[in-house]
């Protein structure tokens, strides 16, 4: 079969798309043909490498897919050939204290496909079938893919860590993401005020028609001023900074008194230093976000099914086309997701 991989880290250049052992369902498994698959920038991290990871060489990504179940194991029940579904990438190893919990994201043996073992860019993939979900005939494959990881990763830190409530105000550092465009809509949904800051006009007009009551362009102010001038020099109750070094001080300054600053990703960098007395003397709470368990993706994926929730597409190419579509994510104008389409 033909799949993508790279055999070294380095730019969009090292991927390539070929062939690929063919797959077989193990205990617990199910077989899926993948219909389409999105990218995430998680997808350029791994592909760059960084200091600590380890991979078996070469290496397959792609975290989300959906796509047609073409077998499964014996032991495996309630799924059948030709069954619609999405792939949940969140890996926890099912049986652990946590795993029986519920709290398979803080899972003693954690994989998320993709970046820690074998992902789903291919034209088949075997997975546990507890990863599956099922997808209505309403929903395209596409949308499904570019929905899954970014909607849970977004529901977990804004309903779960940061209990996000209505009538509340939370601030979004990026407009473009594919989680903040995610977050959008799940805040509006839960009765928020949103506030985004972005780097152009054009990125924040597309972030207004998502639903973002307050737009600031980062390229004409300082956007942590312009926080504290809107509200009233009171600040928002909750900020959702995926930038990480670059941003996080800022995004400090821009809560309120007893504000919840989430940190869900650190696209800058992973260090940085910040005044403290912002910390203790606002009674600020910095928590930490990433991925969500099975429970999370059932719901928030049911409310994409639903229409209440619009994955956004930023473009879609055929899967082949995988180094083409790393040097759009490269470029850093994306705006959701880069769908992949398998023929």
């Amino acid at each position: 079969m033909q799949a993508v991989f790279f055999r070294a880290h380095g730019g969009p250049e090292v991927m390539e798309y070929g062939e690929w052992p063919e797959p077989a369902p193990g205990p617990g498994e199910v077989l899926v043909e993948v219909r389409a698959a999105a990218l995430n920038r998680l997808d350029k991290w791994v592909r760059d490498g960084w200091p600590g990871l380890k991979l078996a060489l070469p290496h397959r990504p792609g975290s989300d897919a959906a796509g047609v179940v073409a077998a499964v194991a014996p032991d495996v029940a309630g799924w059948a050939p030709g069954d619609r579904v999405v792939i949940n990438a969140n890996l926890g190893c099912g049986t652990c204290p946590a795993c029986v919990e519920g709290r398979d994201n803080l899972c003693d043996n954690w994989h998320l496909l993709g970046e820690t073992t074998a992902g789903l860019f291919a034209e088949r993939v075997a997975v546990p079938a507890r990863q599956l979900l099922r997808v209505p005939d309403t929903v395209s494959f596409e949308q499904a893919a570019a929905a899954g990881l970014v909607y849970q990763t977004a529901w977990h830190s804004l309903i779960t860590r940061g209990g996000l409530r209505a009538g509340e105000s939370v601030l979004l550092v990026g407009a473009g993401g594919g989680v903040n465009t995610a977050s959008i809509q799940i805040a509006k949904l839960a009765g928020a005020t949103v506030y985004v800051v972005g780097s152009d006009a054009a990125k924040l007009a597309r972030a207004r028609d998502l639903g973002a009551d307050v737009l600031i362009d980062r390229s004409r102010v300082d956007w942590g001023r312009e926080v504290y001038r809107l509200t009233g020099k009171r600040g928002v109750d909750v900020v959702v900074d995926n930038v990480g070094a670059a941003t996080l001080p800022l995004s400090l300054r821009a809560a309120r008194k007893g504000g919840r600053v989430l940190t869900v990703g650190n696209t800058s960098g992973p260090r940085f230093e910040f005044d403290n007395r912002y910390m203790f003397a606002r009674h600020l709470s910095l928590i930490g976000s990433t991925m969500g368990t099975r429970a999370e993706f059932a719901v928030v994926m049911g409310l994409v099914f639903a229409g209440r929730l619009r994955p956004v597409v930023d473009s879609t190419r055929p899967l082949r086309e995988i180094r083409a579509a790393h040097e759009r994510l490269e470029q850093g104008d994306v705006f959701g997701k880069i769908v992949l389409t398998v023929d």
